[in-house]
Parts: C-alpha cells; structure tokens; sequence
C-alpha cells in the first residue's frame, strides 16, 4: 500500500495510507542533539510499531519547549512535552500539563513525582563541571573540585557554560551563591560572583553542539555541564572528565508529561508509560546517561559519573518553588549584567 506526506502546521506531517484514513499522529517536543538520537535510534521505532502510530520528535531545549507550550495554550500542537523540572514544575502550575493516568508511584524514587500527578521525573542528571584532561595535565592544573574554579583568572577565556536561560547555567549561579551566603531566596551573592566568572567565559552558549565545539578547537577547556551530557561527549573518546564539586552537584531531572489540551491522547498516556518502563530506563541510562527513576532497574554503566550509587550522596537539590516565580527576573538581570 503506497503512502504519502500530507503537511501540517508545526512543520510536521502525518502518514496517510492511501485512500485510507489519516493514521494517528503523536508530536513529542523533547531534548535535542544525543538524547534525540538516542530516542530516534533505540526508543522511537519500538513504540511505533506496538502503538501503531507515527511520533513526530521535535528538538529543543527546556525552555524553548516550555515557550512553545504557553504560546500555543488554547490550541496545542504538542502532546507530549519533556523539560528539566524547573521548566516542567512551572508548565504544571500553568495549567499546561494533564494528569497522567495509571501512574504507579510506588515503582519510582520519591524525587520523581512532580505535583498533581501531572508530570514525572523520567532520568536524573547531576551539574557539575566538565574539563579537558589532556590540557589540564599539559598545564600541570590540578582538576577542579570546586564551583569556585570558575572565577580561577589562569583560565581567562578559555570557560564556555550556559547562560541563565539554561538550567546548568542557572544552577551554577545558585550554588556560587550559596557558597557567598546566599541562596534561592538572595541570589545576590551569585550575580556578584558570575561577573567575575564572565571575565573567563568565551561564551555563555546554550547549543551542546557549540560546547563540544569549542572544546574540540581548545577555545575552552573548563565548562559547567551535565553527567549525561558530559558521558556522550566522552564515548566520542574527547579527552574530557567530569567532576562533582565538593560543595555538592545539582541534581537535575528530566521530566515528562502529558500536554493539557481537549482531548488527551491515550497513546500520550502509552508513551509516558514507556518512558518509564523498565526497558526505556535501562536504554537511556546506558545509552543516554541518565539515571533510572524507576526502582531495581541494573544498569551496566553504574561505573561512570552517572549519579547513582555512592555518588548520590554528592547531590544536592534546589528549591524550584523559590526559583520559578523569580526565573524571569534573573534571566533579565543576567542580561544587563553577566551578558552585556
């Protein structure tokens, strides 16, 4: 039976059998770049062929996903959003989220529930910093073990981290203020340290490619990142380690969750499901990096920085109730003051 492409808005399109009915097209606004290729390669096709339905993956960062669904509200295109729990808390208290049905909350860590039911953790990532070894060891440097490193002048020019608008970039800069005495609730201590790290930045760069890049072409040899982002770059064989800051690592989640709209799709509900089946979890902790949010599922790579393990005891968590109404004000601070 021959198929063809019908258009339709968001730059999608769904198949249609010919002189058949359209079949059920599913649109998942999710990460971009090795989680993408991750999800494309090993998960996408599998729920396609038990589903019977075509999942259209859009790539994207957190809050890119997060401004498409509020600028859509009333007429979503989207089914399926993932974001960083930040993102993903404010979508809920926005209204932009749906329950999710058939959630078995007892087969996940505590720290995967998000409120109402409405979005859950599906991976958990740890923020940290990320350096080039070979450089470092040609330099006779020390690895860093500190969020303090970043304001170290012998690296001038030679740091690249996300902006504020990016959730390592934004946890970083709480941390700094934490170790200035400040914190969630008084960020001040924070931008006060950032202007002094900006002095070494090359770049606060949100695209992961462009931060592979600038490390590929040596322009940056220290950067704040991800375990999973930092664990793809590494397979690469790029002389790269990564490190938990004494003072603790961030503990991101990646979130998930059902697109409020009219009529929920059930297959959003079944693809959510496989997100955190036991099968999906395993595939991208070891394939993606991202530590399993469901309980008693082995991994065979518990031996790299993904925080599972001893290495849980290196995590610290923030407090997004306290950051979320403050976010838009901080990036717009950052603006004026870190990237001028």
């Amino acid at each position: 039976m021959k198929k063809r492409l019908v258009p339709m808005a968001f730059g999608l399109a769904v198949v249609v059998a010919a002189g058949g009915a359209a079949a059920e097209s599913l649109v998942v606004a999710g990460y971009a770049s090795s989680f993408e290729k991750v999800m494309r390669e090993k998960v996408i096709p599998d729920f396609e062929r038990e589903q019977g339905v075509s999942v259209q993956y859009a790539g994207g960062n957190s809050t890119d996903n997060l401004a498409k669904l509020v600028a859509q509200r009333g007429n979503q295109q989207v089914d399926v959003a993932m974001m960083d729990d930040g993102p993903i808390v404010q979508a809920i208290a926005l209204g932009l989220c749906a329950l999710i049905e058939g959630l078995d909350k007892s087969a996940l860590q505590p720290m995967a529930l998000f409120p109402e039911g409405k979005g859950v953790g599906m991976g958990m990532v740890a923020t940290g910093l990320m350096y080039n070894r070979k450089v470092f060891a040609e330099r006779g440097w020390a690895p860093p073990d500190s969020w303090t490193a970043l304001e170290d002048p012998k690296f001038a020019r030679r740091i690249v981290m996300p902006p504020m608008s990016n959730g390592y970039g934004l946890l970083a800069t709480v941390m700094l203020a934490r170790i200035g005495g400040g914190g969630e609730s008084n960020i001040d201590p924070g931008f006060a340290a950032m202007k002094r790290v900006a002095g070494n930045v090359v770049a606060f760069e949100p695209s992961p490619a462009r931060m592979t890049e600038l490390f590929q072409t040596d322009q940056a040899v220290l950067s704040v990142w991800g375990s999973a982002r930092y664990q793809a770059f590494a397979d690469t064989g790029f002389p790269v380690d990564f490190v938990y800051p004494r003072e603790g690592a961030p503990a991101l989640l990646t979130g998930i969750c059902p697109v409020a709209k009219k009529a929920v799709s059930p297959k959003a509900q079944a693809f959510i499901a496989t997100m955190l089946s036991a099968k999906v979890q395993k595939i991208m902790a070891e394939e993606g990096g991202y530590a399993p949010v469901r309980k008693g599922v082995e991994i065979a790579t518990a031996g790299g920085v993904m925080p599972v393990g001893a290495r849980v005891s290196h995590l610290v968590s923030v407090d997004w109730s306290v950051i979320n109404p403050l976010r838009n004000e901080w990036t717009k601070r950052w603006n004026r003051e870190i990237e001028r």
